[in-house]
């Protein structure tokens, strides 16, 4: 049983070693990483930029919130 575990474990080595050793031996992935890590550049940039537009808007709004929260009255314990 442990010897069939030994050559799993050996076996899944060799594979991602494999895998890495082709990954940078072929240019073609090199592209595809290169628009990945873009693509996560982007999305990372429109996020801040989102918030950065959006956060004087939601002061403005989280304002406007709790100043009308003060008004509210809790209810009774006869339901009215």
């Amino acid at each position: 049983m442990l010897k069939k575990l030994d050559k799993a474990v050996i076996a899944s080595r060799l594979h991602v070693w494999e895998f890495f050793r082709k990954l940078k031996e072929d240019e073609r992935g090199v592209d595809g990483i290169v628009v990945a890590v873009l693509l996560v550049l982007v999305a990372v940039l429109a996020v801040v930029f989102l918030w950065g537009a959006m956060s004087g808007w939601l002061d403005d709004m989280w304002k406007d919130v709790t100043s009308q929260a003060s008004g509210i009255k809790p209810m009774s314990s006869d339901g009215g």
